[in-house]
């Protein structure tokens, strides 16, 4: 880079308005999100991902897989290296664009992106009028050295999104699969943007993993394989459990798309801090696919065995972002209302994506055959269901309540009755509905 990258690195701790505080909260005190780095005074734009919010990422990523790849024959999975040859980059325009215009105040020495400030003549740190200089293009791109010599052949840089990877497999995934058109390339994996003003919790960060597909077409069906994705998209907003009411369709219009793009769609939510971009949807064309052809001298063309055609295959590209996914269903499923006469405050997943389906509870645990019996239940169910919890810390209305703060669908109580019938309390979580169900039918119930 070349200029010097004073991006205040370890920020102090910020309030986040908006209601967004209650979830930034919740997210760290029932373990979902951690502040990275935090004994050491934190890292700003990182995040770490708590027991719970594993759980919940890797059921948002497992159900994405297996939607998109698994339960089709027209999908393969990637998984590329993050260190690509710089070539690649380079052939791709992140080296030359990929690019935000930044500012610097002459008071406080504060960075901001010029395109986000709302005063464009007022400092946001200070206060002053009139600090800011003429923007500077900020590249984004981590950079880092391959080797043990720091010069300037050895310079790569972190990946700023998957789908290079995808691109440059391109005659691999051909060679070896040999895939008929239409057919796409999925990936999941980290990628890795050096922003300057990291913000809004993880909706936009340093650090972030990315769910992308690369579906490839003959130029002439594009446009029915981008209706095709569009409705895809709203397909898995369902099956994880975001509203369909709070995600909106934009068509971007020309002057605002990529450099690589025909046709956008960005998908936005509405978020606690307003209305933004979510997920993706862009028509490539041919020129990831032509420009790599042309920077690495290898062809990249696919052979139309029917048509004894060659041709390079055009592009659409669903981008689905998994902490703003993450996001949008903590920003959903937050709710408070009131039960039993007092307030309470639950998470209220989808099934499909809760981290916990099932705690299992003995009803006071210094009662040994109580514990016992639950415990044989708690494990039987594991084996069916892992993502089972146990919980006989606390009164039972406390394990409730906690049980509601990380989203836990039902618990299940083993009590009395179950040592002389077989049946146990069964709680729903949304209603606080209770109902004894047979022992034997808690694998259904879950």
């Amino acid at each position: 880079m070349t200029f010097d990258n004073n991006l205040d690195h370890i920020d102090s701790p910020r309030p986040i308005s908006n209601g967004m505080d209650k979830i930034v909260s919740l997210a760290k005190r029932r373990g979902f999100i951690y502040p990275g780095s935090e004994i050491y005074g934190g890292l700003s734009g990182t995040w770490d991902w708590g027991p719970y919010g594993v759980e919940l990422k890797n059921n948002v990523k497992n159900l994405w897989w297996r939607m998109f790849v698994q339960e089709r024959d027209d999908m393969v999975g990637l998984d590329a290296a993050i260190l690509m040859n710089p070539k690649a980059w380079e052939a791709s325009g992140h080296v030359s664009g990929f690019s935000d215009p930044l500012v610097e105040c002459s008071n406080c020495k504060s960075r901001f992106r010029a395109d986000n400030l709302e005063d464009k003549n007022v400092c946001p740190s200070c206060g002053k009028k009139g600090t800011f200089g003429e923007a500077r293009q900020f590249n984004m791109m981590f950079k880092t050295h391959v080797g043990a010599d720091e010069t300037a052949a050895s310079i790569s840089y972190l990946r700023p999104e998957t789908a290079g990877g995808i691109f440059v497999n391109f005659k691999n995934v051909m060679d070896s699969i040999h895939p008929k058109l239409p057919f796409g390339i999925a990936q999941i994996g980290k990628a890795f943007r050096n922003e300057i003003a990291p913000r809004d919790f993880v909706f936009r960060a340093r650090e972030f993993e990315q769910m992308e597909i690369e579906y490839f077409v003959n130029p002439a069906e594009w446009e029915s394989a981008f209706e095709e994705w569009r409705n895809n998209v709203h397909a898995f907003n369902d099956a994880i459990g975001i509203p369909r009411d709070a995600v909106h369709e934009l068509e971007v219009v020309p002057e605002d798309r990529a450099h690589y793009s025909r046709r956008t769609i960005d998908f936005e939510f509405d978020f606690p801090f307003g209305r933004k971009e979510l997920y993706g949807l862009a028509y490539r064309t041919d020129f990831d696919l032509k420009a790599h052809m042309e920077a690495s001298g290898v062809n990249l063309e696919y052979m139309d065995e029917q048509a004894k055609q060659k041709f390079i295959p055009h592009v659409i590209e669903p981008s689905f972002g998994v902490d703003r996914t993450i996001l949008a269903l903590l920003a959903s499923a937050y709710t408070e209302d009131e039960l039993g006469g007092e307030s309470r405050t639950y998470l209220k997943f989808n099934k499909a994506v809760a981290p916990i389906k099932a705690a299992v509870f003995p009803l006071l645990k210094n009662k040994p055959q109580l514990v016992e019996k639950a415990r044989e239940i708690y494990l039987s169910l594991k084996k069916e269901v892992p993502q089972i919890m146990w919980d006989d810390n606390g009164n039972i209305g406390k394990r409730y309540r906690r049980q509601d703060e990380i989203g836990t669908p039902v618990c299940i109580t083993v009590d009395f009755d179950t040592l002389e019938n077989d049946t146990v309390t069964v709680r729903n979580r949304d209603t606080g509905e209770q109902v004894r169900e047979p022992i034997a039918n808690l694998k259904s119930v879950i």
